[in-house]
């Protein structure tokens, strides 16, 4: 089995992450090469502490273009705040090293442009966007479903996201809550191409949008005392005019911070003429669907899908599925694609990721001219 050595810049949340969906590249049955970390790049002392005492690291700095240039670095995971996405992509994709990089793939259009331009100038970099989500069983039913024809003539397609811990006031404040840093699309850039990958994967795409959007907590607490402005949006509702290529139906998007009730809720529901399908991460083994045929009764069946994965791994059919497990799958599918053959389901594209800058470019648009605004 083939080592592929990772270099991971921003040693946060999502950078542990991936160090421990490595550690356990042994859960997976199928003969995929395996990411071994041996750099980190992070500002923070603190966290390159963190790698340094779990990996045997060739390099641990503060600037990430040690790690891009180190010849023992086959590969890049990025995983840093929004307003460095231009900057440091840009200079790692010209390496040529494969990239699995965070959403929103730029802070904005423009910088998510300049990527791009980047990408046409050396298509030879192998890149793609991180989004677990469609990795649990009930999405890649719906795939599945989707692929067969079995819903028919699409009717409508609601998605969505929900968090609801910003609900209290008195939660610190983050980067990910002040413009500066996560970027004028607020919830939209950092929930958003979760809710779009697999629509778009399925060729569901939003001809235009009118958005509404809300800042519903104007400030927090800013750890010294003192209080600062959340100046981000908290919510966004994009209701859509989609197409499938064939035919129009009603895109319904949501991504919410404030939710009251929601705890990290991945979810879609297709409505088809022949099928309809939900989904939920609330509710993780169960996926709910409609078949019908004209005269027979219209119920909903109920099924315990169980542990049922793109990639087989250790795991029983009758255990659950959860979010590392997620995690594990997409990591997988990157694998599997940068080694040069094609998983069941892959992850995000950087042309799936400026789609969504289009469509959250146009949200902003609508929601301050009180419009519908071509995607």
């Amino acid at each position: 089995m083939r080592t592929m050595r990772f270099g991971v810049i921003g040693g946060g949340l999502m950078g542990r992450e991936f160090a421990s969906a490595a550690a356990r590249w042994l859960h997976l049955l199928e003969p995929i090469s395996k990411p071994e970390i041996v750099a980190i790049a992070d500002p923070s002392a603190e966290a390159r502490a963190w790698f340094e005492g779990h990996h045997a690291l060739r390099l641990s700095t503060p600037d990430f273009r040690e790690v891009v240039s180190h010849p023992e670095v086959d590969a890049l995971y990025i995983a840093v705040p929004h307003d460095l996405h231009e900057e440091v992509l840009c200079h790692a994709i010209p390496s040529g090293k494969a990239i699995l990089a965070e959403k929103p793939f730029g802070i904005d259009l423009a910088a998510n442009q300049a990527i791009m331009d980047c990408l046409a100038a050396h298509p030879e970099t192998f890149v793609r966007c991180s989004s677990e989500f469609p990795f649990y069983p009930g999405a890649q039913r719906i795939v599945r479903l989707a692929h067969e024809g079995a819903f028919g003539k699409i009717i409508q397609v609601h998605a969505g996201f929900r968090h609801s811990s910003d609900l209290d006031p008195l939660k610190p404040i983050n980067w990910k809550r002040q413009r500066a840093r996560n970027g004028e699309y607020g919830c939209m850039g950092d929930l958003g191409l979760h809710v779009v990958h697999l629509p778009f994967r399925l060729g569901w795409l939003p001809l235009d949008v009118r958005a509404v959007l809300s800042n519903i907590v104007p400030e927090r607490p800013d750890g010294k005392g003192g209080t600062a402005p959340c100046d981000t949006w908290d919510n966004a509702l994009l209701v859509c005019d989609g197409t499938d290529g064939q035919q129009n139906f009603p895109m319904i998007l949501e991504t919410k911070r404030i939710a009251p009730g929601e705890t990290n809720t991945w979810f879609i529901e297709v409505q088809g003429t022949r099928a309809s399908v939900r989904y939920s991460t609330k509710r993780p083994k169960t996926l709910e669907t409609l078949r019908y045929e004209p005269g027979t009764p219209q119920e909903w069946r109920t099924e315990d899908l169980g542990y049922a994965s793109a990639h087989k791994t250790i795991s029983g059919g009758i255990f659950e599925f959860g979010f590392s497990d997620a995690l594990l799958q997409m990591w997988a599918a990157f694998m599997v694609e940068a080694s040069g053959s094609q998983p069941p389901f892959g992850c995000a594209k950087p042309e799936e990721a400026r789609m969504s800058h289009r469509l959250f470019t146009a949200a902003l648009e609508s929601h301050v001219d009180k419009s519908v605004v071509r995607v």
